[in-house]
């Protein structure tokens, strides 16, 4: 069997446990080394060129992509953005707010609201924490 082949096999056999090994991101850039030792043995190198390929190869890969990877991993959780962002904010009270209805300023804009407790009331220019959104109201707390 020509060497190239068995580099190839190995590239593949690599990828694949790369694939069944989630989060480790180790095999994957040992199979592209695994590639290029068996592009170097197709050209007619020796062993001598295919191992040293390989094992610079390695060494350049996984210094170069594991880190990457590490970072990709540690991302921080996406940014929340529009209603979903709102629960947690302060707001003003703008009419008085009770469990039925109510009225308050929040990020800019005038929001209906009810108590987030049935048997609270708050007054006006009261400030208040957004404890969750419920369609276009905001349910508050003192």
């Amino acid at each position: 069997m020509p060497a190239w082949i068995a580099w190839a096999i190995a590239s593949v056999a690599l990828a694949v446990g790369e694939i069944l090994t989630p989060g480790l991101f180790f095999l994957g850039p040992v199979a592209v080394a695994a590639l290029a030792a068996g592009v170097i043995a197709a050209t007619g190198l020796g062993l001598a060129f295919q191992l040293l390929a390989f094992a610079s190869g390695s060494i350049a890969a996984l210094a170069v992509l594991r880190p990457i990877a590490r970072r990709h991993i540690r991302m921080p959780p996406p940014v929340r953005t529009g209603a979903a962002a709102l629960p947690g904010a302060q707001a003003v009270v703008l009419e008085r707010v009770d469990a039925n209805s109510g009225r308050v300023k929040l990020a800019g804009e005038v929001w209906s609201a009810r108590t987030f407790f049935d048997d609270q009331v708050i007054e006006p220019g009261t400030r208040v924490q957004v404890v969750k959104i419920d369609g276009a109201t905001a349910l508050v707390e003192e």
